[in-house]
C-alpha cells in the first residue's frame, strides 16, 4: 500500500510528538514454517492514554510497507511529515485517543526497529538470508508478548488494511479471546495466485540485483537499490486503480508537450514510479521486503481448517467489521464477502461495508469521511452492545512481564 499519500503537516487534532518504543523479549519465539528467533524485539508506538481496568486498546497492524509509527511526528521540524494514517489517530478522529489508547508494532521481520534480516544473529552478525521464514500468524503471535508486556489481557479492537487487516483476523482466529472486536479493511482472508505473482516478480528484481549478494550485503558499499526500487514500483502500481492514475497523470509528458521517442523517461508517470521508487530504498530493506511479501504470500485463514466458516468456529463475543472498496483489483471484494457471509453463518456480529472509491487498494487511506462514519460507528455501537470495554480516561501504567521497553 501506499504510504506516501500522507498531507502536509498539520497540528490540527494531532497527537503531537511522539516517541518510538522498544520491548526486548529473551525468550525463544518459535516460527510457523519450523524456525525459531532465540530473542526478539518489537519497536511500538502509543497514543491515547491506557485506562484503569486496561480494557480500552486498540491495535493497529500495518501493512506491508508501513511501520509503528501510525500518527504525530518523531520531532518539531515543520517539514516532517507525520505518521501513515495520521488522518485516522488522533482526538475526536476515528481511532480517538481521547477514547482509546491506540498502539501499533513494527511486525517481525520488518526493518523499521523490530527483529528483521538486519538485525544481529545469535553470531553477532546480521542474519541476512539466514533468518527464518515468518507468516503472518507468527507477527501476530510476537504481538501477544507486547500486550503482556503491556498488561492488556484483551483488546478492545484490532484493526488494519491490507496486510494490517490479515494480522486482524489472524487475531480472530488464533486469540479469539484477547480481541472483542475486529477491522478488517482493504484486506483479504487468502492470498491468490495474482498477488502471489505479483509479489514473486517483485522479489525476482531484488534476487536478480546483483548487489542482493545471496542477501548478505550490509557491510557492502553497495545494496540491492535498483532492484528494491524495481519491487516498489510494481507493488505501488497495484495499490492505485486505472481511474486514479488517469486522473493523477492521464498521458502528460514529463518534461514539454511533445515525445522525445527515446527510452528516457517521457510520460510523467513514469517519473512518478521511479521517484516512488527511489523514495523507498532511503527506508525499507531489501531482505525485509523479501521475507514479508512471503508472508503475505502463505496467508490463507482457511489453512488447516477446511473452510473460512471451520477457522471461526471456536469463536466467540467478537464482532467484525469488513471494508472493501469498489476499485480495489488487488484485493477485490468477493473473499471478502465469503468471508462475511461464513461469519455471518456462524452466528457471528458482522457488520460490511462494499465502498464506491476510484482509488484503487489505497482507497482506505484517501476515502477519510467514509472510513470515519464507518468505523466511528462500529465503534461505538460496539460499546453500546457492550462488546469489550465502555472507554474512559482514567489513566493506568503501562507494565508488565517478561519484557524491558527501552
Amino acid at each position: 500500500m501506499d504510504y506516501e499519500l500522507i498531507p502536509p503537516r498539520s497540528l490540527s487534532r494531532s497527537v503531537g510528538v511522539v516517541q518510538a518504543q522498544v520491548a526486548h523479549f529473551n525468550q525463544p519465539l518459535t516460527l510457523r514454517g519450523g524456525g525459531v528467533l532465540p530473542a526478539f524485539t518489537l519497536a511500538y508506538e502509543t497514543y491515547g492514554t491506557l485506562n484503569a481496568d486496561r480494557t480500552n486498546a486498540i491495535l493497529i497492524c500495518h501493512a506491508l510497507s508501513g511501520d509503528a509509527h501510525v500518527a504525530g511526528y518523531h520531532t518539531t521540524d515543520p517539514d516532517e511529515p507525520p505518521g501513515w494514517w495520521d488522518d485516522a489517530v488522533g482526538p475526536g478522529k476515528m481511532f480517538d485517543t481521547d477514547r482509546y489508547f491506540v498502539l501499533c508494532s513494527n511486525v517481525i521481520g520488518g526493518c523499521r526497529g523490530s527483529t528483521g534480516p538486519a538485525s544481529p544473529a545469535p553470531d553477532g552478525q546480521p542474519w541476512g538470508a539466514r533468518f527464518p521464514v515468518v507468516t503472518v500468524a507468527d507477527m501476530v503471535r510476537a504481538q501477544t508478548h507486547l500486550l503482556d508486556h503491556l498488561g492488556i489481557e484483551r483488546l478492545y479492537a484490532v484493526a488494519g488494511g491490507s496486510m494490517g487487516g490479515m494480522q486482524a483476523l489472524e487475531w480472530a482466529a488464533s486469540f479469539p479471546q484477547r480481541v472483542a472486536n475486529v477491522l478488517f479493511i482493504a484486506s483479504t482472508p487468502r492470498s491468490t495466485p495474482l498477488n502471489i505473482a505479483l509479489n514473486e516478480v517483485g522479489r525476482q528484481a531484488i534476487l536478480t540485483d546483483p548487489h542482493w549478494r545471496g542477501g548478505h550485503y550490509y557491510d557492502q558499499p553497495t545494496r540491492p537499490d535498483a532492484g528494491l526500487a524495481i519491487a516498489r514500483m510494481i507493488g505501488h502500481i497495484s495499490y492505485l486503480s486505472d481511474a486514479s492514475f488517469e486522473r493523477k497523470f492521464g498521458r502528460r509528458f514529463q518534461h514539454g508537450n511533445q515525445p522525445r521517442y527515446a527510452f528516457e523517461t517521457d510520460f510523467a508517470v513514469e517519473g512518478y514510479l521511479q521517484h516512488q521508487g527511489e523514495k523507498f530504498v532511503r527506508r525499507f530493506d531489501a531482505n525485509s521486503y523479501l521475507y514479508i511479501t512471503k508472508a503475505l504470500d502463505y496467508f490463507d485463514i482457511s489453512d488447516g481448517y477446511g473452510s473460512f466458516a471451520e477457522a471461526f468456529v471456536h469463536v466467540h463475543d467478537v464482532r467484525f467489521l469488513v471494508v472493501t472498496f469498489e476499485s480495489d483489483w488487488l484485493y477485490p471484494a468477493e473473499a471478502s464477502v465469503q468471508l462475511a457471509e461464513a461469519l455471518d453463518s456462524l452466528g457471528l456480529a458482522v457488520e460490511y461495508h462494499h465502498v464506491p472509491a476510484d482509488g484503487g487498494h489505497d482507497s482506505f487511506l484517501i476515502e477519510v469521511g467514509s472510513m470515519a462514519r464507518i468505523i466511528g460507528g462500529f465503534l461505538s455501537a460496539g460499546q453500546a452492545a457492550g462488546a469489550g470495554a465502555a472507554p474512559t480516561s482514567t489513566p493506568a501504567s503501562a507494565s508488565g512481564a517478561g519484557a524491558s521497553a527501552t
